[in-house]
């Protein structure tokens, strides 16, 4: 398994190998999780890939949806 080292501000960085064993990209979040002594970190997944878009298009409530067509086609 890898090591790593914890910087003055608390932090560190997960090795490659690890990364790409979890699937981790940049702006993944991840979770730490005590148990009997021990700490976890886990993936962080969404409950939905789509939540991050939850209320994009809130701005157009009650358009006509063709009109709104029409204004992004420059019609």
């Amino acid at each position: 398994m890898a090591d790593a080292t914890v910087t003055s501000k608390g932090q560190i960085t997960i090795p490659k190998p690890v990364r790409e064993r979890m699937g981790l990209k940049p702006g993944d979040h991840v979770e730490f999780v005590e148990d009997h002594g021990k700490v976890h970190m886990k993936k962080k997944v969404s409950a939905s890939p789509f939540k991050k878009f939850r209320g994009y298009l809130k701005h157009l409530k009650g358009m006509d949806p063709d009109k709104v067509l029409q204004d992004m086609r420059g019609q």
